[in-house]
């Protein structure tokens, strides 16, 4: 494909994403603060352990711009996204009786050293808020904040239990990169991390030392599209510019298991959950997050340390607190002010006030559904929904159903009776030159390109990924199963997966699957509303062990389950539960040539025929956490 018209997001220009976080860090200042001023010190060069300086800026309440006499509790913010984006918040807080403390983190912007993703911030981390707690401005009460990779160098540094460290207020992050970052289920995160990396690379080091570098970088931002369907990258890579940043991206290539590399503190923090101190954590997390499942597994694994630990999840992308994600709105009700959330916490905790937030519910989440197949004047579906608590995750009072697949395209809650002789599977062809384009899902990186969050599914106009614009559902390659039109209202809260039996023509292939509330009819849209809910995928190599690799042997049938992570959602009288399974989802995730090659350096691809079961014996099913009392008819 030698041209690509990119796919522009209906609010209007493209957007890097280093600009969508500066700008989301920007908005993120409390409100209603107190009559302070502040005093600012600007780039204080803190140095690390080895003695690399990290660039620093300090802020403490002030009165006709003298600094106040402290001490005063303390939030240290460490980011890669420039510190000089955390002004307003910054002051913010100041204003409010906090010294406020922001870091670049090392080799970015005004820090010294080289950028290496995430490894670093847990050492780095400590010695920041260790560094924070002795001086005069700061009375030994150290919160932190941040969100996306502001919320890795929280969690890195928790692992190394700073003794000044009181709580964190973390916002969309991960627990273990391997499966909700850098990938899922053995694939790779294509579109995220290709997007990411030359983002952070256009704003490093080596393009602000060489205009020649910054713009080559800048052209292969741009080129993006063709990027894509160039990889996996041979001799010639849109990151040479770049040495630093493309040597952590062909390691994340590299390690294709779940190694040692990717046990490291910084990128892994399921397993160091008992090193953490016994620390109030309030955790929050989108249903269309890229690191929804961290922020589940993170609160799950700490809540028992201390159980004033919260979670917030809510019907939102990468971007969190408003009223609507992708191209649905959930109504005002959906919609909650991060900043004043924070000051409640920090107050609560670094202060000793008392702000109620300790009597609320020790979990909130947002069940989407309830509205109407209408069209609001941003022309999105209104979904509506409500926020639900609970006292755990997953909540109580619900109970796996299973849906189970027939050959008929049916999605029914009763197997198949049949013999399964008389119950021939279902098979497609999977053609890696011709995938299936993603349309929604936990996507943040790469948004300018591919519609994020829940969309129709249906291609968009001149969209890259497609070669035309009939629903997915219309694709050979795209096996779609459906309930029949639910008499009644279907509450899901909690996680949700798909068990297939599965066989192929090749040695490595993928599974993917995608949970879809079908939407009826409407003068808005006459053929439906099919938006996503979450969907998933399985490199058949991996199905059996993230740390070992096992080809298939052509014919085999083999059990595959296929990781969804988890939602909340109510299924309308009316509609009807689908599930999409096909092979490929890009570019969120790199195709499978299903050669059987080494990941990420194969030399061809060729395509097969893979194929579902749904006997008796074999009984493939989409098992879902349905509302007690709230289960389906048979």
């Amino acid at each position: 494909m030698s041209s690509f018209t990119p796919y522009t997001m209906p609010t209007g220009a493209i957007i890097s994403p280093m600009t969508i976080v500066a700008a989301v860090l920007s908005f993120c200042f409390p409100v209603s603060a107190e009559e302070h001023g502040v005093a600012v010190t600007k780039n204080f060069m803190m140095p690390a352990r080895d003695g690399v300086r990290l660039a620093t800026d300090i802020y403490v309440p002030a009165k006709d711009e003298d600094a106040l006499p402290g001490p005063y509790p303390t939030i240290v913010v460490r980011t890669p996204y420039n510190k000089d984006g955390l002004d307003e918040f910054a002051r913010g807080y100041a204003q409010r009786g906090y010294a406020v403390a922001t870091q670049d983190i090392r080799g970015r912007y005004q820090s010294e050293g080289e950028f290496y993703i995430y490894i670093n911030e847990g050492q780095d981390g400590y010695d920041a808020v260790e560094w924070a707690a002795k001086q005069p401005w700061c009375n030994g009460k150290i919160g932190t904040w941040g969100r996306s990779y502001s919320a890795a160098t929280q969690n890195a540094l928790a692992v190394e239990r700073p003794p000044h460290l009181k709580t964190m207020f973390i916002l969309v992050g991960t627990s273990n990169y391997v499966e909700d970052g850098a990938g899922r289920g053995g694939a790779f995160a294509l579109l995220h991390n290709m997007a990411y990396c030359l983002g952070l690379a256009r704003a490093g080091k080596e393009a602000n030392q060489d205009p020649v570098v910054a713009k080559a970088l800048g052209n292969a931002f741009d080129q993006l599209p063709q990027w894509l369907w160039a990889h996996p990258w041979k001799r010639q890579s849109p990151l040479r510019w770049a040495p630093s940043y493309q040597r952590w991206y062909r390691d994340w290539r590299e390690h294709a298991t779940y190694d040692d590399y990717w046990r490291q503190n910084g990128y892994n923090f399921e397993e160091y959950h008992d090193q953490y101190p016994e620390i109030p954590i309030y955790y929050v997390g989108g249903w269309f997050d890229l690191f929804k499942r961290g922020t589940l597994k993170n609160f799950a694994g700490l809540t028992q340390k201390n159980p004033q630990t919260r979670l917030l999840v809510g019907p939102w992308t990468h971007g969190v607190g408003g009223t609507f994600a992708g191209n649905v709105d959930f109504g005002d009700d959906a919609k909650i002010s991060m900043s004043d959330l924070a000051v409640r916490w920090f107050d609560q905790h670094l202060k000793g006030i008392d702000t109620g937030i300790l009597t609320e519910p020790r979990v909130k989440y947002f069940v989407m559904g309830g509205g109407s197949v209408t069209r609001n004047e941003p022309s999105r579906l209104q979904s509506g929904g409500q926020w639900k608590s609970s006292d755990e995750w997953p909540p109580s009072g619900h109970a796996e159903f299973r849906f189970y697949l027939h050959g008929d395209g049916s999605l029914r809650n009763e197997m198949a009776v049949a013999p399964a002789k008389s119950a021939p599977p279902t098979r497609f062809q999977f053609d890696p030159k011709n995938p299936v384009p993603t349309i929604g899902g936990n996507i943040d990186s790469g948004g300018h390109l591919v519609p994020a969050g829940p969309q129709n599914q249906v291609p968009p106009e001149n969209y890259f990924a497609s070669h035309g614009t009939l629903p997915l559902s219309a694709r050979h390659d795209v096996l779609t199963f459906e309930t029949r039109t639910l008499d009644q209202d279907i509450e899901i809260a909690g996680p949700v997966s798909v068990h297939l039996w599965v066989s192929s023509e090749a040695t490595d292939t993928d599974f993917t699957a995608k949970l879809i509330d079908v939407y009826p009819s409407s003068s808005d849209y006459p053929g439906g509303y099919a938006m996503n809910l979450e969907d998933g995928i399985l490199r058949m190599r991996f199905r059996d062990s993230r740390e070992q690799q096992q080809l298939m042997e052509p014919g085999t049938v083999y059990e595959a389950t296929i990781d969804l992570w988890a939602t909340a959602n109510r299924f309308q009288q009316g509609h009807r539960i689908r599930l999409d399974i096909s092979s490929s989802n890009f570019p969120m995730y790199d195709v499978n040539p299903n050669t059987g090659e080494p990941v990420g350096r194969h030399t061809h691809t060729v395509s097969t025929i893979n194929t579902v079961y749904h006997d008796s014996q074999r009984p493939s099913y989409l098992a879902l956490p349905v509302r007690d009392g709230n289960g389906p008819a048979p």
